[in-house]
């Protein structure tokens, strides 16, 4: 799917990080955009500055029929929607908006993610229904919802899971985020595998990112009443550490690159650094010796 102006994408989890960088990104290629989240404040502002972000020049938002620059005014079609992804009503609402009023859907994000740091065996049972709720659910919902009516408009689309390094490697301290991740590669590859198989127009990409400049580490800002738990020692340093990576970690707005590079170029796996290509081939081949992988 190369052209992707005059195209619709909804991303979840949209009010920071990656979904706001993806929504910008696209908006700069004059796509229309839904944007879902549950935060109000953060969706709206990335809303705003979405509207605000010119169309690159050379999109065909931006050349007439004779390839010559025409005026765009700025800004592009922004519609916005509060969803939680681990409720399978909001998201299928969320679905019947974005056909009912757009018409169509050519790349679904399935972004919103949340982390929580502590050893598997110190995780209660209601901070693994929010990790697999959101991180895993999440994606299957999108799926749900969107992929049947994708395939009927027999158009070119893609779909985009954000899944996580730790969907490849697990590490100490963050046993139940890894495991939610490691299922949300599994449903990225069970989904691409099936479109393959079925001859739909439909691509898949799994987008791993390390460390990003995001506020990961604050998930628990977004956490619903009912599922909050108290937080152990081990959760906590965990979750300074990680807060910390973040804000070394790789600007967004790369990673929105990576996203828009991996649709055009019709690739599943895509790595925000290098090096973890060479570590997944390590791994593979310690685990194929039946030994334990050195986590670094």
């Amino acid at each position: 799917m190369r052209e992707l102006s005059g195209k619709v994408a909804v991303v979840t989890g949209a009010a920071g990080g990656i979904g706001r960088a993806l929504a910008l990104r696209f908006a700069a290629e004059g796509m229309t955009l839904m944007l879902a989240d549950v935060d109000h404040g953060g969706l709206a502002e990335t809303a705003a500055m979405a509207a605000a972000v010119e169309v690159r020049p050379g999109t065909a938002a931006t050349t007439g029929d004779a390839g010559l620059p025409v005026e765009t005014g700025g800004g592009v079609q922004v519609l916005t929607q509060i969803a939680d992804v681990s409720d399978s009503w909001a998201v299928r609402h969320l679905a019947d908006r974005c056909f009912g009023e757009l018409g169509a859907v050519h790349v679904l994000c399935n972004n919103a993610g949340v982390f929580q740091g502590g050893h598997l065996w110190t995780r209660a049972d209601k901070d693994l229904d929010w990790l697999l709720g959101v991180n895993l659910w999440g994606v299957l919902h999108g799926v749900q919802a969107f992929v049947p009516r994708m395939i009927e408009q027999d158009t070119e689309g893609h779909v985009v899971n954000t899944v996580s390094v730790a969907g490849l490697f697990a590490s100490p301290g963050a046993g139940g985020y890894s495991v939610s991740k490691f299922a949300a590669l599994a449903a990225s590859l069970a989904l691409a595998q099936d479109l393959a198989a079925t001859g739909a127009k439909l691509r898949v990409s799994a987008l791993c990112p390390g460390a990003v400049d995001t506020r990961i580490g604050e998930s628990e800002r977004n956490r619903p009443p009912g599922l909050v738990t108290t937080p152990t020692p081990d959760e906590v340093e965990v979750r300074e550490r990680i807060g910390r990576a973040a804000g070394r970690g790789l600007d967004p707005a790369a990673v929105a690159d990576l996203v828009v590079t991996g649709i055009r170029e019709e690739r599943f796996l895509l790595l925000t650094d290098e090096k973890y290509a060479a570590r997944l081939r390590l791994q593979t081949e310690t685990l194929l010796t039946g030994h334990l992988p050195d986590p670094r």
